[in-house]
């Protein structure tokens, strides 16, 4: 009986058991479709990244002797939808059972399921054997509890697996959690070292892609593309975040600097997020090498890798799959406005703004604090509808899959879950911009003035959005201290901040 199985685009694991239980009867199928290109407007250098880890991950299997069929998004053959590519293929090539991956995504999960239900052959599906945890381990876990509290989460995968505890079964250093040690300025020393890079020429992918007519943003330079799409490409820079970076993660991971495109990150997200890498295989190497150095590696440095990892990747995974399909039309704070049209162009005069989403349209990349506290804070002060900043997040960034991404704007970002995710809203005035990056003092705007035409428009935008929010955050201990700062505040200064905020929520492209 012929087998065919399918292989996603971000299910590209090495080391899956299906490669070593097969035979001459099975094909794998892997196929670029307009299905995915599609759906969301994505980045030009994301579609090009999962295009050449795709056709790399179809090369490896013919090198191990499997057959494969490898649909181009020019194929002749290609119908560009999933399902009907699968059904023409179970007909052509007499096949006798369907296999596939369980998806991540939930749209995916729907659509395979009804496929294996039109089907009328025999289906199955697989762990993809890449996550810590099971779909629905986390909502087990909290079952009964109150709160979804991530950090008591982390402690349980941390003894689950046994990572940075000792032989008595405490936390390495004494402690569970050094964030307190990760939160330092860069201020141009220590040196950053040169990303691993690999200078790929990927025109003829891009050419294919183009030739289809699909919609993109952002740049891309064809001839050095440095992003890692094999398996041998992600060790690589794995080893030389261990070698180089690892020393200082921890403490500048929520540093920002406006001429630094990575810092001290890793750059190993898309690797893990395509399933090139496995989690547990990049927590043990750079445990190991903390191991191998803890004269010069301090443990806050490697407890926040690995927190990020082993804690905050499975807790959004399973937040996810214990929400959706509900938790995509969240919009608990039913904020309603526009994005602004700069997010797609970098064309404001706010420098943290400016350098954070030319970063993103360059590079397809931006760690996590400037996407929390720049971009998704902006759009959560300006009030933008969270439809639309899902649409930016999941299409921008390299590594944006579905399933980590919405959970991390929806929930962490525009708390348009209410709360589930976040224990109060994450915004802030320009302070704490100034407090972590080096944006401020290069700005057209004074991040100390409040109101005028100088002033920061973070300043007036947050005080407005907790006057315009207030009644969403009574009882929220978290914000008790802020809103009785506004209760006390005098009304004519408050309306002045308000009169400012509405001048940028008015027209926040001419800022």
């Amino acid at each position: 009986m012929k087998t065919l199985r399918l292989i996603l685009g971000d299910q590209l694991n090495h080391k899956h058991s299906w490669y070593h239980n097969d035979d001459d009867n099975t094909l794998y199928f892997i196929a670029e479709m307009r299905q995915e290109t599609d759906y969301v407007k994505h980045h030009i250098q994301k579609v090009v990244a999962f295009f050449e880890a795709m056709e790399a991950f179809a090369d490896w299997l013919r090198s191990r002797g499997k057959k494969v069929v490898y649909y181009k998004l020019n194929g002749q053959n290609n119908t560009q939808k999933l399902g009907t590519n699968i059904a023409a293929l179970v007909q052509e090539r007499s096949i006798g059972k369907f296999e596939y991956q369980l998806p991540d995504e939930y749209r995916l999960d729907q659509q395979l399921k009804q496929l294996a239900k039109d089907l009328s052959i025999d289906c199955e599906a697989f762990d993809t054997e890449h996550f810590l945890t099971t779909r629905h381990e986390l909502a087990e876990f909290f079952d009964g509890k109150q709160s979804l509290l991530m950090e008591s989460f982390y402690r349980h995968m941390r003894k689950k697996h046994n990572v940075l505890m000792t032989r008595e079964g405490k936390p390495e250093g004494g402690k569970w959690n050094f964030d307190q040690s990760n939160r330092r300025k860069w201020k141009g020393q220590p040196p950053i070292p040169h990303e691993k890079g690999f200078r790929k020429d990927v025109r003829k992918t891009l050419k294919r892609i183009e030739a289809a007519g699909v919609k993109t943003f952002g740049n891309i330079d064809p001839q050095n593309f440095t992003w890692p799409t094999t398996r041998a490409d992600g060790l690589k820079v794995l080893r030389h975040f261990c070698g180089h970076l690892l020393v200082h993660f921890g403490d500048y991971q929520d540093a920002m600097d406006p001429d630094q495109v990575y810092l001290f990150h890793s750059r190993l997200s898309f690797a893990m997020n395509s399933k090139l890498l496995h989690p547990m295989e990049v927590i043990q190497a750079v445990i190991e090498h903390w191991q191998a150095n803890r004269d010069s590696i301090s443990i806050n440095e490697v407890e926040g890798y690995v927190r990020q990892i082993l804690g905050w990747r499975e807790y959004m995974r399973g937040i996810y799959w214990k929400e959706m399909p509900g938790y995509a039309r969240s919009n608990r704070l039913d904020n309603q406005r526009d994005l602004p049209g700069f997010y797609w162009t970098a064309d404001t005069r706010m420098n943290c703004l400016h350098h954070a989403i030319n970063n993103s349209l360059d590079h397809a990349y931006a760690h996590h604090i400037q996407r929390l506290m720049i971009t998704g804070n902006f759009a959560l002060l300006l009030g933008v509808h969270p439809d639309q900043v899902d649409d930016w997040y999941l299409g921008i960034y390299i590594d944006a899959i579905e399933w980590v991404e919405i959970t991390n704007t929806r929930g962490m970002s525009q708390f348009a879950d209410g709360g589930l995710v976040a224990t109060k809203p994450y915004v802030s005035s320009g302070s704490y911009i100034n407090k972590m990056g080096n944006y401020c003092s290069g700005c057209r705007y004074d991040v100390k003035e409040k109101v005028g035409e100088n002033a920061c428009p973070f300043n007036s935008l947050y005080w407005n959005f907790l006057a315009e929010k207030r009644e969403h955050f009574v009882g929220n201990q978290r914000m008790a201290m802020m809103l009785n700062l506004l209760d006390k505040m005098d009304p004519a200064e408050l309306d002045a901040l308000q009169q400012r905020a509405k001048q940028v929520i008015h027209s926040p492209d001419n800022f």
